[in-house]
């Protein structure tokens, strides 16, 4: 690859990344620039057993969404964009005895890049987001399964969006970082559910976004890597202690990371995967409570950054989709092997796909909803993931993700993503641009019939 085709990667991830209403035009703009056509699929590895099958579609295509299982088994999408690129406040339950979706009460508020998280009386928190005007928000709302109706609840004393919220020992959450109507934010609060009121907690030593939170079995949180303001990818980790309220550093990645995904494992430590640094990475690292610590483990198969990581009843690790290193949807899913530290590549997805939710169900099956394709286009297809040999698990509250995060974070938006938002591909080129500007949301640009939007120079 030639410097100025590096370079054009680089403006180009930069400029919408940052000023997320560009962002749909990233893959065009990174295919345009390296005349990519799409990614071959597979690692080359002997496949696991494990099959996708297809499932039941969404009733609205969509991705920049949240999903989370509830208390009854069904799990809840919520929000998102849609085909035409527009900000939605629709939601679908998903019934896994039938395979089939049913819409239900619609957000109060449409909302992209927020999180969602199951509280422990069964109610989920959604916070934040982008509305449909390209305003950051601060409201929160809670949906209610027994009535199937979102109501409002406190708003945020920050507004914020690709941050992350996490289910709390004592069963409040905690909210850090991501971006608000200036630039990024180390703020963090913690969200009561006895009196629906936000409360301002110690803030974040860095300011970030895109980064992961996860909570440890000591009651502690660890926020790992993301971007900084000046648009570096980070290998800084910090810890937050409920007790005090405050953040303490702990030990650094050894890899500067964004969009990837990190999950606690049974053994207590946290796995991190993938992300970004300049193009998606394969590395994967695991961090040491006690020594505080990070340690090299098995690379992945496929590089890749905005895809999932969920962990499965048998203590392996499924991740799935995402960007590649042809910055293109990848349809490959691997499996992570704790006691060897070492990925098997298992089933494909049907559809290549990143942004997408992944969302563990009762019955042991993984369910992958929604994102984008190859193509850039919003998907409404689903599918189901079958390991081998998937016994029955005994469900209990977890944070959504996104993006993100896991909770999944949804997106995390996760990007939990997350979005558990959520809000996951190469070469080693850091982006960092000349200058500093400021990601200030601006309402989308609507791409109208199917040309994508034109790249950004």
């Amino acid at each position: 690859m030639n410097s100025l085709a590096k370079q054009r990667i680089k403006l180009a991830f930069i400029s919408c990344q940052f000023f997320r209403d560009c962002f749909l035009a990233k893959p065009i703009a990174l295919i345009v620039a390296l005349l990519l056509t799409l990614p071959a699929i597979g690692s080359g590895e002997t496949p696991s057993g494990g099959t996708w099958t297809a499932t039941g579609s969404l009733n609205t295509a969509r991705t920049d969404h949240t999903a989370t299982l509830l208390p009854t088994g069904k799990a809840l999408v919520a929000g998102g964009e849609d085909a035409n690129f527009n900000v939605v406040a629709s939601a679908d339950l998903y019934d896994p005895a039938s395979g089939n979706w049913t819409a239900t009460g619609s957000l109060n508020s449409a909302r992209r890049n927020y999180t969602a998280t199951l509280l422990p009386n069964g109610k989920v928190l959604v916070a934040g987001g982008v509305g449909d005007s390209g305003n950051v928000l601060t409201d929160a709302e809670l949906y209610d399964p027994a009535s199937e109706i979102w109501t409002v609840t406190g708003s945020l004393n920050s507004e914020r969006y690709l941050h992350t919220a996490t289910l709390l020992a004592d069963g409040k959450v905690l909210v850090t970082g991501g971006l608000d109507n200036i630039g990024f934010s180390s703020s963090a609060e913690l969200y009561d559910p006895a009196n629906g009121t936000w409360t301002v907690t110690g803030s974040l030593n860095i300011a970030r976004s895109n980064h992961t939170a996860t909570l440890l079995s000591s009651g502690k949180v660890l926020v790992a890597a993301g971007f900084d303001s000046n648009f570096n990818t980070l290998v800084s980790a910090e810890l937050y202690d409920p007790a005090g309220g405050t953040w303490i550093a702990t030990g650094n990645l050894n890899t500067a990371r964004s969009q990837h995904t990190a999950t606690l494992l049974p053994n207590d430590t946290v796995l991190v995967a993938g992300g970004f640094d300049g193009g998606a990475l394969v590395s994967a690292e695991l961090y040491d409570p006690t020594s505080e610590s990070w340690i090299a483990t098995g690379s992945l198969n496929t590089a890749r950054y905005l895809h999932t990581a969920t962990l499965l009843t048998g203590g392996k690790l499924i991740v799935a989709g995402g960007l590649d290193s042809n910055i293109g949807a990848s349809q490959s899913a691997e499996l992570y092997d704790q006691g060897s530290g070492s990925w098997l590549a298992t089933g494909n997805l049907n559809t290549g796909r990143y942004w997408h939710t992944a969302t563990l169900l009762t019955s042991g099956k993984v369910l992958a909803t929604g994102g984008f394709d190859a193509t850039v286009n919003v998907l409404a297809s689903a599918e189901l993931y079958e390991s081998s040999s998937t016994p029955t698990p005994t469900p209990t509250p977890t944070a959504s993700v996104t993006p993100t995060a896991t909770p999944t974070v949804t997106p995390t938006p996760t990007m939990t993503p997350t979005p558990t938002t959520t809000p996951t591909s190469t070469p080693s080129v850091s982006p960092t641009p000349t200058a500093t500007p400021r990601p200030t949301p601006t309402p989308r640009i609507r791409p109208t019939p199917r040309p994508r939007p034109t790249p950004p120079r």
